[in-house]
């Protein structure tokens, strides 16, 4: 059977994110993309908010993130991660199940879901 194409989209955006391709990995977004964070009141709305945010950030944390697995549907599709986040001399080790809304071949909205929060908000802080 063939993957989904939603699922198809978000396994191409963990690849362009694991080769640095920040720019590519936007390309799948929404212009409008509603982008909810573990550990943030608010998300941050807009793709030109959300790549100004993540180049702010650049340099002081890294992030590996390991797919483990992607279900999709015409609406919907959610990923899997295994994640491991440096900073300084501190690493943290976390799960995430992320829920994405899609429309037309792009994320229109993303939830982000840990089994650590506290440690992911402290960690991030």
């Amino acid at each position: 059977m063939d993957e989904h194409p939603n699922a198809k989209i978000l396994r191409d955006m963990a690849d362009r994110m694991t080769a640095g391709d920040m720019e590519g990995a936007l390309d799948v977004l929404a212009d409008d993309v509603e982008w909810h964070e573990i550990g943030r009141g608010q998300p941050t709305r807009g793709k030109q908010a959300l790549a100004q945010r993540y180049a702010e950030s650049v340099g002081d944390f890294e992030i590996q993130a390991d797919l483990h697995d992607v279900l999709a549907t015409d609406e919907h599709a959610i990923q899997l991660m295994n994640v491991t986040a440096r900073r300084g001399d501190k690493t943290l080790e976390y799960r995430t199940a992320e829920i994405y809304h899609m429309s037309d071949g792009k994320i229109t909205a993303r939830w982000a879901f840990s089994d650590d929060t506290a440690a992911i908000v402290e960690f991030f802080g």
